[in-house]
C-alpha cells in the first residue's frame, strides 16, 4: 500500500504541496488530477523517494520512506512522463541492469515476456538512443514491471504510445491492480483516469479538494447525478464549487477493492464510472 500523511513541500516561500494525507491500499488504481502546477509531480516525486518532503511522513509497503528508503524503493516502481534511458545499453541491458539492482532472480523468461507483450521482442538488441518516444515509454514501463513491485506510479504514462501500446498498458495496469498492486495514475487525460480508476484525488494550487472513491466524487459537489462525467467533476472541483455536506474532500482512499471483473470491464471502456 502506499501511505501519504500530512504531507508538505515548500520551495523557498513556495508552497508546492500543503497538508495532503492519502492511502492507496492493494488493488486500487489512484487517479490523481489537477491543473498545471497543481502539485501532482511533485507528490509523485516524493512517493517515489526523489526529492524529501518538507513535513509528513511517506511509506511504500510498510517502509517508511525516511527510515527505510531502500527497503521502501524496492517495493516501488516510478514511471515518470518522460524517462531517462541510458543512451548506450540497449534494450536487453537495460532489463539486466534493472534485475541486477532490484536482486530479480531468473529474470530473463520474466523479462522475455514482457518485451514479447509490449512488442519490443525485435528491438531488444537495440540501443536506446535509436528508439523512438514510445518505444523507449515501452522500455520503462518492462523496466518497472520487471520486479514485480507493490506499489507503481504513473505519470502521464501514454506518451508516446501507439493504439496498440495504449491498449496493452492500460491492460496491463488492471491486471496488476487485480494481482495486488496499489497503483497511482497522474494524468492530464481525463478519460483515461476514467477508464481505469477506482479512487480520484484532485488536487489544485497544492491542496487536495477530493480524495476518495470515484463514484463518490459525482455526489460530493451540488447539481452532479451519477452519470456526471469526469470533465464535469474536475471543472467544479477546480472552478470554485465546495463539496456538498457528506462530500469527501478530506478523505483517505480506504474504500473496498473493486472485483476482477469490473476492473476488467473498465480496461475495455465497458464501466466508465
Amino acid at each position: 500500500m502506499i501511505v501519504v500523511d500530512d504531507y508538505h513541500k515548500t520551495y523557498r516561500d513556495t508552497v508546492a504541496v500543503a497538508g495532503l494525507s492519502l492511502r492507496v491500499e492493494v488493488g486500487q488504481i489512484l487517479g490523481l488530477v489537477g491543473p498545471n502546477g497543481a502539485g501532482k509531480t511533485t507528490t509523485m516525486r516524493a512517493i517515489a523517494g526523489i526529492i524529501p518532503p518538507t513535513r509528513g511522513r511517506l511509506s511504500v509497503a510498510g517502509f517508511d520512506l525516511a527510515v527505510d528508503p531502500v527497503e521502501a524503493k524496492q517495493q516501488l516502481a516510478y514511471i515518470p512522463d518522460d524517462p531517462k534511458l541510458f543512451d548506450a545499453l540497449t534494450v536487453w541491458e537495460h532489463l539486466e541492469f534493472v534485475a541486477s539492482a532490484y536482486r530479480v532472480a531468473d529474470f530473463r523468461d520474466r523479462a522475455m515476456r514482457l518485451l514479447e507483450r509490449f512488442e519490443l521482442t525485435e528491438k531488444k538488441d537495440a540501443l536506446a538512443l535509436e528508439l523512438s518516444r514510445g518505444m523507449r515509454q515501452k522500455v520503462a514501463i518492462c523496466c518497472g514491471y520487471l520486479h514485480e513491485p507493490a506499489a507503481i506510479l504513473f505519470d502521464e504514462p501514454l506518451t508516446g504510445l501507439d493504439p496498440r501500446g495504449i491498449r496493452t498498458l492500460k491492460s496491463s495496469i488492471v491486471e496488476r491492480a487485480q494481482a495486488g498492486a496499489a497503483i497511482v495514475i497522474s494524468s492530464h487525460l481525463l478519460s483515461l483516469v476514467e477508464d481505469l480508476c477506482t479512487h480520484l484525488l484532485i488536487l489544485h494550487r497544492g491542496r487536495s479538494l477530493f480524495c476518495g472513491p470515484v463514484s463518490e466524487a459525482r455526489t460530493a459537489y451540488a447539481g452532479l447525478t451519477g452519470e456526471a462525467s469526469l470533465e464535469e467533476i474536475f471543472f467544479r472541483a477546480t472552478e470554485g464549487s465546495a463539496p456538498i455536506a457528506g462530500g469527501n474532500g478530506a478523505a483517505v482512499v480506504d474504500a473496498g477493492i473493486p472485483s476482477p471483473s469490473r476492473l476488467a470491464r473498465k480496461s475495455d471502456g465497458g464501466d466508465s464510472e
